[in-house]
């Protein structure tokens, strides 16, 4: 659906790429405000998992590509949450630590907006943020998103982004 931004390639994430997206998705220090992959298994089972979502609704989370050195530094997009059903279409990103502080987040969720409004015609976006995440509580905030609602259950910060549609 995308090849991504000035700075990211977002691409359909293989197989192959498990080890790379493990590397940080199964970092305790990378994933602390959220669940961590506790295997390359798990990490293979994601990806498996997303790619079905993406047949079903013409969505999931990409592998991200650093257009500069070809290194993959994130996973994220659009997504309705097979492990947590029943709060709509969100978006998500994670990324290496060494990327982290370079608008990286900002210039997916910017493009995941984009796209949510252009070609998927939705009316709203959700996110979620731990309260002590405060660069991914930043990020949402300067690309429009709302702080809705503290969710106790999840230790997390519901937001949410109503889509203007285009005139």
């Amino acid at each position: 659906m995308s090849d991504g931004t000035p700075r990211l390639r977002l691409r359909r994430p293989r197989l192959a790429d498990a080890p790379d997206l493990f590397r940080f998705l199964g970092d305790a220090h990378a994933m602390r405000h959220t669940h961590g992959h506790a295997s390359l298994r798990d990490t293979r089972r994601h990806i498996a998992v997303h790619e079905r979502r993406r047949r079903r609704f013409g969505y999931a989370p990409w592998t991200i590509v650093d257009r500069a050195d070809g290194r993959i530094v994130g996973w994220g997009g659009l997504y309705q949450d097979p492990f947590d059903p029943g709060w709509g279409v969100e978006i998500v990103y994670f990324f290496a630590p060494e990327t982290w502080g370079k608008g990286y987040a900002s210039e997916l969720t910017r493009h995941c907006l984009d796209l949510a409004r252009d070609r998927l015609g939705l009316a709203e976006v959700v996110a979620f943020a731990h309260p002590d995440n405060a660069g991914s509580r930043r990020v949402l905030e300067k690309t429009g998103f709302v702080a809705e609602r503290f969710i106790a259950a999840m230790n997390r910060w519901l937001y949410r982004h109503p889509i203007a549609r285009a005139a």
